[in-house]
């Protein structure tokens, strides 16, 4: 049990302790800028070189009432001396600027983690508002943590007062009173933060002064107010040489698309309607109009994909973006996709449903949606990003497979990849893929819908002389492209479709076994929950436990080695944010009892819960 800190002064200097991971929370209301501190928390753990993974979470509500728990914002960095693929399971670190953040929170903390509390924002008001009887801060409901009780409100407003700023600008100055003790007690350095002041506020700058004073009265509060027993260091990372910039997976997605465009000479071209938590891809699209973009925020999800589709049939690289919701309106039109067979990639984004769910809150419940969520036999190619910085590399793979295949692609990510973010290599133009893109311009050699030996038909441009053909939703003959209503030739093309498809699988890579080859247990993922998979089972293993895993990118259609490995292992488990979608795929079309993990609380997995998921089944423990 550690005592509350009470803010008593000392006499000796704090020790400073090494610590090879870190994981800090920031969390308060939506409006106290928790997801800016994080922001910079992270950017200024990796110029000083420690590997960063991070976990913004938003509040559903648009406008939630301040200081209730619907309105809590966090961004969690955990930041380290080596390899990091999760942001963390347990904080060392919460910065509570409420009660409300601190309930919130609590339950994610390390025993004898710390707490730093503004306490000016622990009111009765607000107490009340968090469902608390009477201050945690003044009970022994925290004597487990250490609890440092900062007037981060006073202590802002003093160092920030100036008589040309209101009230409520000064006060919005808390979070950066709150990182600049952080980076103090982190032994972080502020320069990178006042640097980027300077540049956001260039055109105002007296808010640009209140927030370097607030950013530097805090760490200077850390220094001087000897509160502190102890501050903490973590090295920087034995990494790759290269250069490198911390991305968002939404980001990396977009830059994905863009590299595959240029390296294929073509006009990107993006039909979007605004939807949480894929917007950001096309707010990073529409930046880069000098390489050939063209973005386009539709109306509805409807005409998104239909301009994208539109797009795909002049010869462009046509994406679309979405979250689940949008998919679901997009179904119709990807039927469209399917049938005229044209090159589309279609990045979903998925979020906590069914309808609107919580829109801000990550999951992965859209397999089956992506599988088969459309009418008719309309089969198609499905992709899932392992990571954020992963999504690069996945968008390259979407356009490859659907320019060389002739059809639609969908690209799975989650909440969790799009907004988390980790340090990315930037890779040498030289090792980045090509494409090998051609139109038909000779009349007499090329038929719309005349196949290769892969049964992939031609792309040709509309415009090119002799080359005009029927295109649309009715079924078409088979090598003309002519609407058919003849029974046969549906059956004929519906196969055909179906073939080209699974003939895919001969293009993808064979899976890869973390561990052994064979033996009593395997571990089956696809997307997000790599990381937590990953390194629960490498723990597993350094303890002598008889586990592996693999991790699925090509969902349809499956490597081809996919099922060898399955029937070389006793147990097969299957993790995923939803309640079973991939196992009961994996049972169905391989005929082995995978055993499902399922967790859909609108949050990623902990590696401590997949750890003791992997011990209960190894021990024969009922699922």
């Amino acid at each position: 049990m550690v005592a509350n800190q009470q803010g008593q002064g000392s006499n000796s200097a704090p020790e400073v302790i090494e610590l090879e991971e870190i994981a800090v929370r920031f969390c308060g209301d939506s409006g106290d800028g928790m997801q800016l501190a994080g922001a910079q928390m992270t950017d200024t753990s990796a110029l000083f070189g420690n590997e960063i993974s991070t976990l913004p979470d938003f509040p559903a509500e648009i406008r939630a009432p301040v200081g209730t728990l619907a309105g809590v914002s966090c961004f969690q960095v955990n930041f380290g001396a080596h390899e990091l693929r999760t942001p963390g399971d347990r904080l060392h670190a919460l910065i509570a600027m409420n009660p409300a953040a601190l309930k919130a929170s609590i339950g994610d903390l390390e025993p004898g983690g710390v707490i730093i509390a503004d306490i000016d924002a622990f009111t009765a008001r607000n107490l009340t508002k968090a469902g608390y009887a009477e201050s945690p801060l003044e009970n022994q409901d925290l004597d487990h943590y250490r609890v440092f009780k900062v007037p981060i409100g006073r202590l802002t407003a003093t160092a920030c007062a100036d008589p040309g700023l209101g009230e409520r600008v000064i006060r919005r100055c808390k979070n950066f009173f709150a990182l600049g003790l952080v980076y103090w007690l982190y032994s972080r350095q502020m320069e990178s933060t006042l640097r980027w002041l300077e540049q956001k506020f260039e055109n105002k700058p007296d808010l640009a002064q209140a927030n370097i004073k607030a950013l530097k009265a805090g760490y200077y509060y850390g220094d001087t107010a000897e509160i502190f027993p102890a501050r903490y260091v973590v090295p920087p990372a034995k990494i790759r040489p290269g250069r490198y910039r911390k991305v968002s997976g939404n980001e990396a997605m977009a830059l994905g698309l863009i590299t595959a465009a240029r390296r294929a000479g073509k006009t990107l071209f993006c039909g979007s309607y605004p939807i949480t938590p894929a917007t950001d891809i096309l707010h990073e699209l529409a930046k880069h109009k000098n390489h050939d973009v063209r973005t386009f925020q539709a109306e509805d999800e409807i005409a998104a994909i239909t301009s994208a589709i539109g797009a795909a049939y002049g010869g462009a690289f046509a994406v679309t973006g979405t979250s689940g919701p949008g998919l679901s309106l997009k179904s119709e039109a990807l039927g469209l996709a399917v049938m005229t067979e044209l090159p589309l990639v279609v990045i979903n984004v998925q979020r906590a449903g069914p309808s609107t769910g919580m829109p801000t809150k990550t999951e992965q419940s859209d397999l089956n949606q992506a599988l088969g969520g459309r009418h008719g036999e309309a089969p198609l190619c499905v992709l899932a990003a392992a990571r954020p910085v992963d999504c690069f590399d996945v968008a390259l793979e979407a356009f490859r497979i659907a320019t060389e295949f002739m059809t639609p692609v969908i690209v799975l990510m989650d909440g969790y990849l799009g907004n988390g973010a980790e340090p990315w290599r930037i890779p040498e133009i030289d090792a980045l893929p090509t494409f090998d893109i051609s139109h038909p311009t000779v009349a007499d050699q090329c038929e719309p819908y005349g196949r290769d030996e892969r049964l992939v038909r031609p792309w040709i441009l509309p415009g090119t002389p002799g080359l005009e053909h029927r295109i649309g939703g009715l079924e078409k003959r088979d090598v003309t492209g002519e609407v058919c209503y003849e029974s046969a030739n549906h059956e004929h093309m519906v196969k055909l479709r179906e073939k080209k498809i699974a003939g895919i699988a001969a293009s993808i890579p064979s899976l890869e076994v973390l561990g052994s080859e064979s033996g009593d247990l395997l571990l089956v993922g696809w997307g997000s929950t790599y990381g937590a998979i990953t390194t629960a089972v490498e723990r597993c293993r350094a303890e002598g436990l008889d586990v592996s895993s693999i991790h699925l990118r090509h969902l349809e259609p499956m490597p081809g080695n996919l099922g060898d490995i399955l029937k070389r292992f006793d147990r097969v488990l299957v993790p995923e944010l939803n309640r079973g979608q991939l196992v009961h795929r994996l049972r169905d079309k391989f005929l082995v009892d995978a055993q499902g993990f399922h967790k859909v609380q609108g949050s990623p997995f902990l590696i401590r819960e997949i750890e003791s998921e992997i011990k209960r089944t190894l021990n024969g423990s009922k699922l």
